[in-house]
């Protein structure tokens, strides 16, 4: 015989085999776990609309602000801009322009046609633009 010994690893046992197989055909899975129990089936809470100033062309002491209520509201409406003016403006807000608020879009609109001692007959386009 040889000087040489050899040296043999015993052979794993049934339970010892199936382990290793498993972990080496779950070596390439991916487990996701979820939350099932108790998840509510609304969607995720927006952030409630902020206010939106509007920018008035020509603007002469005129004031015009969309509360986010209104916004989240969505019912059309007139709004009066007079601010420190010394004429009055109305401006008819859409359900679909407040919708576009809430989206965040950008919303023109062209106020009454009103009479002042000092500009006329006159008036104002007025953009809002949500941030």
């Amino acid at each position: 015989m040889s000087d040489r010994e050899e040296s043999f690893e015993p052979l794993p046992t049934r339970r010892e085999f199936t382990l290793e197989a498993a972990l080496a055909l779950l070596a390439g899975c991916v487990i996701t776990v979820s939350d099932a129990c108790g998840s509510s089936s609304t969607s995720p809470s927006q952030t409630p609309p902020s206010d939106v100033t509007g920018s008035i062309s020509a603007n002469h002491n005129h004031t015009a602000v969309i509360t986010g209520a209104k916004i989240s509201e969505g019912a059309a409406y007139s709004l009066d801009i007079r601010g420190t003016a010394a004429h009055p403006h109305t401006l008819s807000i859409t359900q679909g322009q407040l919708t576009s608020l809430k989206n965040r879009q950008s919303v023109t609109v062209e106020s009454s046609s009103d009479f002042s001692n000092t500009f006329g007959q006159h008036s104002h386009s007025v953009t809002f633009t949500p941030m």
